[in-house]
C-alpha cells in the first residue's frame, strides 16, 4: 500500500518542519527547496509548501482564490498519552484550539501548527 499523503499550506517551512519535528515525532523525508519539504510519520506524508511558493500547490484558482493556511478539514495522530502529551504541548506554548473531548470513540483535541492547519489528536478508548 502506498503511503497516505496530505498536503498543508503554511506560512513558513522551516518553522512549519521544527514544529512538526520537535512536537510531534514527524521526520522530514525531503526539503528540496525553501519553500517545499515532505514530512514523513509511519505511512503519512506531510506535503507543506508556503503560500507564497512557486510550486503549482499554490497558484491561484480559475476564480482567483489562493489555497490558504487554517480551515477544519485535519490529519488525526494517534497517541498513547494524550493527557501528558497536551501538558508538555502547552507548556512549549503550542496554541490549542479546544480542550481535550471525551466521547464514545475515545479523547481528542485539536491544534493548530505554525500556519494555523489543524492538527486532531486521538487517544482511542483503553490506551
Amino acid at each position: 500500500m502506498a503511503p497516505i499523503r496530505v498536503r498543508y499550506i503554511v506560512d513558513d517551512v522551516v518553522a512549519t518542519i521544527a514544529f512538526y519535528t520537535q512536537h510531534l515525532d514527524f521526520l522530514v523525508k525531503t526539503h528540496p527547496v525553501p519553500g517545499f519539504a515532505i514530512l514523513q510519520r509511519d505511512d503519512l506524508n506531510l506535503l507543506v509548501n508556503e503560500k507564497s511558493g512557486q510550486g503549482g500547490a499554490t497558484q491561484a484558482m480559475p476564480d482567483g482564490r489562493k489555497p490558504e493556511p487554517g480551515g477544519w478539514n485535519r490529519i488525526q495522530i494517534e497517541v498513547k498519552d494524550l493527557d501528558g502529551l497536551v501538558e508538555n504541548l502547552r507548556k512549549a506554548g503550542v496554541r490549542f484550539r479546544n480542550d481535550i473531548v471525551t466521547g464514545f470513540g475515545g479523547k481528542q483535541i485539536l491544534l493548530d501548527d505554525p500556519a494555523g492547519n489543524p492538527i486532531e489528536l486521538f487517544e482511542p478508548p483503553g490506551k
